[in-house]
């Protein structure tokens, strides 16, 4: 009985250590649970931060006018040929099915052609679009501060012809009444995806 005895206490603090292991291991697995998304979160930038640009009418626009209603915000230049006012006739063709509830919202485009897209060229290229689409410009300065708080990408990119084209990124960002990044609606989306992302932003369940 002794000699049995003392084999088995071998074995029953193996299976203690074994046991305490599986127990460390799963408090560590639940411990980077819980806090690995927060320290990703924190490491990731937000989209979105402040501006002051030009609108086609020539007045100033600041993050800080928009707070209080959702906004969409694009960017762009006017003589894109294809992207942008593909854009903005799907974003006015959307506004005018959500009918009046189009007032609770505000649709931003930002140009990433300042040099050539005036506030006044701004003005004449947005008449074909809805009233709700507001055109904003700035210096290059300006543009490539606004271009950073919103990770976008642009690129002039010379033709042969001697004249330029612009590379750009051609995702629609949505922001609440705070200013804070909720979604996107990406080039070339149904329509039905993109009427629904922005009533669900106007609701403010973006």
């Amino acid at each position: 009985m002794t000699t049995t005895a003392n084999s088995a206490r071998p074995a029953r603090r193996l299976g203690s250590i074994i046991a305490l292991a599986c127990l460390a291991l799963m408090l560590v697995g639940i411990t980077a649970m819980l806090v690995w998304p927060r320290l990703v979160q924190r490491n990731v930038s937000p989209i979105g931060g402040p501006f002051t640009l030009t609108t086609q009418t020539g007045e100033k626009l600041s993050d800080a006018d928009l707070r209080g209603k959702p906004f969409a915000i694009v960017f762009g230049f006017t003589r894109c040929p294809e992207v942008c006012p593909t854009t903005l006739w799907e974003t006015t063709e959307a506004l005018k099915t959500l009918g009046p509830d189009a007032d609770k919202l505000r649709v931003l485009f930002v140009s990433v052609d300042p040099t050539r897209d005036t506030p006044e060229f701004m003005a004449r290229y947005l008449q074909s679009f809805d009233k709700h689409i507001t055109g904003l410009t700035g210096t290059e300065t300006e543009i490539a501060s606004i271009g950073r708080e919103y990770r976008i990408y642009y690129k002039k990119v010379p033709t042969d012809d001697g004249d330029y084209t612009m590379d750009h990124t051609a995702t629609m960002f949505l922001m609440d009444a705070e200013g804070r990044f909720t979604g996107t609606i990406s080039y070339g989306e149904e329509m039905a995806m993109r009427i629904q992302k922005l009533r669900r932003l106007i609701g403010g369940s973006a």
